[in-house]
């Protein structure tokens, strides 16, 4: 089954110069055109914009998702390099998770101090 760039846009949720700026960066390269030069989108493409569109939301750099792609695109021999590379990713993001968890315990006991306080003066 093939889409149009409108059709992947609303299916996920990123606009059509976003698709298009990450096929113009090279992070889709398999992406097919019809006679008439227009893009035409299958289920595979689907799959990378949506590890594309992961990735960027934890953070990864277009540079860094491009040089994934690029190892792709050599061939089985680097799937060792990129699983590194998303080992790293993932490490970075658990480090981010523990600080967040840090500062919701910080705002938690600011919320429990408010309500004391405020229970306090209430009375």
């Amino acid at each position: 089954m093939t889409y149009t760039i409108g059709q992947i846009s609303e299916k996920t949720g990123l606009t059509t110069h976003t698709i298009r700026y990450y096929e113009k960066e090279g992070i889709l390269p398999y992406v097919q055109r019809n006679e008439k030069g227009i893009r035409e989108f299958n289920d595979d493409d689907m799959f990378w914009i949506s590890l594309i569109s992961c990735l960027r939301e934890t953070g990864m750099s277009i540079k860094d998702i491009k040089y994934i792609v690029d190892l792709s695109l050599e061939g089985e021999h680097t799937v060792a390099q990129r699983v590194g590379i998303l080992q790293n990713h993932k490490e970075k993001i658990l480090n981010q998770i523990n600080e967040l968890q840090d500062v919701i315990k910080k705002i938690d006991y600011k919320i429990s101090y408010y309500d004391t306080y405020k229970s306090c003066n209430t009375k």
